[in-house]
């Protein structure tokens, strides 16, 4: 029962961000390893169910390992440059057959309608074609790349239809010029600036790795672009993990919302990443895709559901609905993606130019990430646009956690007297107080 009752609480939070990517494009890139994990049909499969949520799915398909094989079955070398495979005539003719192998292997998985299974009766149609127009790299640095090229510009309006009449897009990483030549691209390369071009609403790039990490080995869940710049200024990542991070960064700079880096050998990796709060990779984002913000009428429920606990415990006041209604404009929130994460109040005493930091509380989910900080520096930001230059609180269990930003224990006869009239004995809260710089 306790696992029953796990599935249904996870659905029920996962319900808003369903609703969320409904009618959304998200341009997803599965690299040439991904084809060989031992998750892949569980990929396949998570594939299907963000099909049947209405979500629209261009996916961009690598073939790299299996390029690597079909070179070296002919003692052809394999030669990277900057990131680029050179391709020199006698080597196309493998490279399309390497990557034709890997398109049917992928459609024919997402074909599969087996009963019993995940796939049962979800009549995907796939569609792929020369929507991805080429030209050739040419010679760089001395360097002939032959038929490797980039991408000129992606067929929108053929995509847009496709997807509008349910079908799922396939675009490989292969492009054509309109001289009729073929040209081998980089599949991070496609998938960038397809995102870019179809004003995606994410990219997505499996790599073997969950996402980007930091020097202790812990998992970045969100990455603001100025941040994945100096990583990649250190020049710590590995190649591939690195292609990854550039293609997200500069798809978020040209204006694509968030882009993910997720493992392709973690079983439901891609659902947990876009359904769940925490997320299972890395997010890239231009900017942080929570916001601080003047509460309104529309947050109270989530307000509510933050405060409860608090309350429950005798950690905070009890605050009525009609109280949290009346007195919303005192109120900042932390927002995260539709969700009430934090929340505090400011109430001025203007005549003696203090003002009350009051109803703090932080979602214990988003605890030891800076939010009360966040919050802290938002209510004494506007605790100065008032002309305040004092900010005092009440409080039972959280007073190290002020001392340590700068509060320090005072009396009850330093308050405002408005204030000094409703000090409550029974709680016996202690009082802090803070000049403002």
């Amino acid at each position: 029962m306790s696992d029953e009752l796990n599935y249904v609480d996870w659905f029920r939070h996962s319900s808003p961000y369903i609703n969320a990517h409904r009618g959304k494009t998200l341009v997803i890139l599965i690299p040439g390893e991904a084809f060989e994990s031992p998750n892949f049909s569980n990929i396949i499969h998570d594939l299907a169910l963000l099909d049947s949520l209405g979500i629209r799915l261009v996916l961009v398909q690598g073939a790299r390992p299996q390029i690597n094989r079909a070179l070296a079955e002919r003692d052809l070398p394999s030669q990277i440059e900057d990131g680029y495979r050179v391709t020199p005539q006698d080597h196309l003719i493998d490279i399309i057959q390497a990557s034709a192998a890997v398109r049917v292997q992928l459609e024919a998985q997402l074909s599969m309608g087996l009963s019993n299974t995940p796939m049962a009766n979800a009549g995907l149609k796939v569609c792929s074609g020369n929507y991805v127009v080429a030209k050739p790299l040419g010679v760089v640095d001395g360097i002939d790349y032959g038929h490797s090229g980039e991408v000129r510009r992606i067929d929108r309006d053929a995509i847009f239809r496709l997807l509008e009449d349910d079908n799922m897009v396939l675009l490989p990483h292969l492009g054509f010029s309109p001289t009729g030549e073929v040209f081998n691209l980089k599949a991070e390369d496609v998938a960038t600036q397809a995102a870019i071009q179809l004003k995606a609403d994410k990219l997505i790039i499996f790599t073997e790795d969950e996402g980007i990490f930091d020097a202790k080995d812990e998992l970045y869940s969100e990455l603001l672009a100025h941040h994945a710049d100096t990583i990649l200024a250190q020049d710590s990542l590995n190649a591939i993990t690195r292609d990854a991070l550039e293609a997200c960064l500069m798809a978020v700079r040209a204006a694509v919302p968030r882009a993910h880096i997720i493992s392709y050998n973690e079983n439901g990796g891609l659902l947990s990443e876009l359904f769940t709060r925490e997320g299972s990779g890395t997010m890239i984002d231009e900017d942080s895709y929570e916001k601080l913000r003047i509460a309104t009428i529309d947050d109270v429920g989530g307000m509510m559901h933050l405060l409860a606990p608090l309350e429950a415990k005798g950690i905070l006041v009890r605050r009525s609905r009609e109280l949290l209604e009346n007195e919303i404009e005192r109120f900042l929130v932390i927002e995260r993606d539709g969700a009430i994460v934090a929340c505090a109040a400011l109430y001025p005493f203007e005549q003696e130019g203090a003002g009350e930091l009051a109803c703090m509380a932080v979602s214990p989910e988003y605890r030891g990430s800076n939010r009360g900080e966040r919050l802290l520096k938002g209510i004494e930001h506007e605790a100065k646009r008032l002309g305040l230059d004092t900010l005092f609180l009440l409080t039972t269990r959280t007073a190290h956690w002020f001392v340590e930003r700068g509060f320090r224990e005072t009396t009850l006869s330093s308050l405002p007297a408005k204030k000094q009239v409703l000090y409550n004995y029974q709680r016996n809260s202690k009082i802090f107080a803070k000049q403002l710089p």
